[in-house]
């Protein structure tokens, strides 16, 4: 007996098309390490002056790319440039919702090295933290500017340059665990994580026939100095009770899951949401 969505003597979804042969092997590390490569490729970090951005600006940087540092304030950005070298790796200022200086920090990154970005981490966000009642208006909007409606228009003129240059590209969108579970006081990110989780599935869908893979690389709570001090209070480690794994993420638990979706070890991923999060999204209400 067939099901109705499968027509007869298909393979179910994730079996191999091909049967394996005698003497099919795993790839070696050379054929794995290729995958995971991006010499030759162009990224853009947005907000890279941050923990995150930073930590994502280095693994791009060390797989082969040349990275475009992007953020408000560029001198927050000169010693991560010092860090990793002029040779690969440039700053330059960028609002993500203004659409002049999305413009121009992507231009004077096609203008250093000869080729538009073909690899778009966006990462820049900001919250407020308020309950509903008390939450202004502009609150609202300070929150969706950033991490929803700025998300959407480097995306968009990324992915018109690299139309133009007939060139392929990965998008891959920072979201979180909260744009699919919810927490109070947070309703404005909560909200813009959630559109940008379907953002991508449509940036994904529309992209596809360029070569434009768009993907969401959601992390669950991750240590940063800035949130250490709640963290090691009693509500805190409640908080880290209710993870699966009893722990925070670190920065490089995602040095992994951003390759994939970078690389080509990702080709055939797009409108992914990858979650990183220690179990915590799954766990029972």
């Amino acid at each position: 007996m067939t099901t109705p969505t499968q027509p007869t003597g298909a393979p179910p979804p994730g079996s191999a098309s091909t049967p394996p042969t005698q003497g099919d092997s795993a790839p070696d590390g050379a054929v794995a390490a290729a995958l995971f490569s991006l010499t030759g490729r162009l990224a853009l970090v947005t907000g890279a002056s941050g923990v995150l951005g930073a930590h994502f600006a280095r693994v791009l940087h060390g797989a082969g790319a040349a990275v475009v540092l992007a953020a408000r304030r560029v001198d927050a950005l000169a010693g991560l440039v010092a860090e990793l070298g002029a040779e690969r790796a440039i700053a330059v200022p960028l609002d993500v919702t203004d659409p002049a200086s999305i413009v121009a920090a992507c231009g004077a990154a096609e203008a250093r090295f000869g080729r538009p970005c073909d690899v778009i981490v966006n990462n820049a966000g900001v919250a407020v933290t308020k309950p509903v009642l008390q939450q202004t208006a502009e609150d609202w909007d300070a929150v969706l500017d950033v991490n929803l409606r700025g998300c959407f228009l480097v995306a968009q003129e990324a992915a018109r340059r690299l139309v133009a240059a007939k060139r392929p590209g990965a998008i891959v969108n920072i979201a979180s665990v909260l744009g699919e579970r919810v927490i109070a006081g947070v309703a404005g990110y909560t909200a813009a994580k959630a559109g940008l989780i379907h953002l991508t599935r449509q940036l994904a869908v529309e992209l596809a026939r360029y070569g434009i893979r768009a993907n969401v690389l959601a992390p669950g709570y991750v240590a940063t100095p800035l949130n250490a001090e709640f963290f090691a209070s009693e509500a805190g480690q409640a908080m880290v009770r209710r993870i699966p794994q009893r722990r925070l993420g670190r920065p490089e638990d995602l040095t992994g899951p951003l390759l994939l979706l970078a690389s080509e070890a990702g080709a055939h991923m797009t409108g992914a949401v990858l979650t990183v999060d220690g179990g915590h999204s799954v766990n029972p209400l």
